[in-house]
């Protein structure tokens, strides 16, 4: 990819950022794991889709932030698309980015199909683990008003693995303690694997402290 096209790309995603749990700095890191994975699954990846894809997956979370109801991978992946378009990019090329953007959700029934689309998952989802991730997990909780933990019918503190309402605690059970187990690539794995004891450790002590109190 040219520099100028860069350009356009990164400066279309700049002015999309708005959360800032999903900011540029985000971005600027999955776009850095997504290029170091495939520098280990050879040279079959298009490195212009993945550059791209990376850049532009999160443009849909302000349309998502706004309404609930939405999904920030299917409003994303539109946007993308039409934008590339609007840069020249033939519909093949724009849609292979597109798919990537489609897929790239944690929950979702929709697996990535590409080396790229895989690749980009495995990307946004080592960025929610470890110590980054859980960062990001509470400050995204204090954007939307999520709570630290609950309380059972007796007042004892639930440990996450309740069904709801959705807490940090139960978005490590439920989320964050499986990363690894979802992951594409064996780099991502060795990543998620160095990283998880930083998680766990803060989980069992948040656990602890809370419970402590009560």
């Amino acid at each position: 990819m040219d520099k100028e096209m860069y350009a356009a790309i990164e400066s279309h995603m700049l002015s999309c950022m708005g959360d800032s749990a999903h900011d540029k700095e985000h971005i600027y890191r999955v776009l850095h794991l997504a290029l170091d994975l495939a520098g280990h699954e050879g040279e079959d990846v298009d490195r212009d889709i993945l550059t791209a894809a990376a850049l532009l997956h999160d443009i849909g979370r302000e349309d998502q932030f706004r309404d609930p109801s939405l999904c920030h991978a299917e409003a994303g992946s539109v946007k993308a698309y039409d934008f590339l378009l609007s840069l020249g990019w033939d519909e093949g090329r724009a849609g292979w980015v597109r798919a990537c953007i489609l897929t790239h959700r944690y929950r979702s029934d929709r697996p990535p199909q590409s080396i790229e689309a895989k690749l980009l998952f495995d990307a946004d989802k080592l960025d929610v683990t470890g110590a980054i991730g859980i960062a990001r997990t509470l400050y995204y909780g204090g954007a939307v008003g999520s709570a630290l933990y609950s309380l059972d019918e007796h007042g004892l503190v639930l440990d996450g693995t309740e069904a709801g309402p959705n807490t940090f605690l139960q978005e490590y059970r439920h989320k964050l303690e499986h990363i690894g187990e979802k992951l594409y690539t064996s780099r991502a794995r060795e990543i998620a694997a160095g990283r998880k004891q930083a998680a766990q450790s803060f989980y069992e002590n948040l656990l602890a402290e809370i419970r402590g109190c009560r």
